[in-house]
């Protein structure tokens, strides 16, 4: 949140600003959701080993990962939401929730003082 704070605006964030024509764009995403998808159970979704990892990413229709410096949870969450990322970006309804009004966007973001 303190980097979101520094950009000042100069950046948008998605959902809470509007997308714009062209370049580029900050999204918020809860890698949970990710997790989930990938078969992970709720308090167990920060995955440390890559054999681990591999059977998240397969159950998201990805292949096996290349291996990495340092198994951590920045590190695999990044790449368990990547997959899922990749299976579910043509999925309308997940980006443009019914109900989702631009005033809902807008002030959802205010839960972390983000304005």
């Amino acid at each position: 949140m303190r980097v979101l704070h520094a950009l000042d605006g100069r950046l948008p964030l998605w959902p809470l600003d509007p997308i714009p024509d062209r370049g580029p764009l900050l999204i918020e995403i809860y890698t949970t959701i990710a997790a989930r998808a990938a078969g992970l159970r709720p308090g167990l979704s920060k995955l440390r080993a890559p054999d681990t990892l591999d059977q998240a990413l397969a159950a998201l229709g990805s292949g096996p990962h290349a291996p990495v410096a340092r198994y951590d949870n920045h590190a695999t969450d990044a790449m368990i939401t990547a997959a899922w990322l990749r299976r579910h970006a043509g999925d309308r309804a997940l980006w443009h929730p019914e109900g989702l009004t631009a005033e809902l966007a807008r002030t959802e973001g205010w839960t972390f003082g983000v304005p």
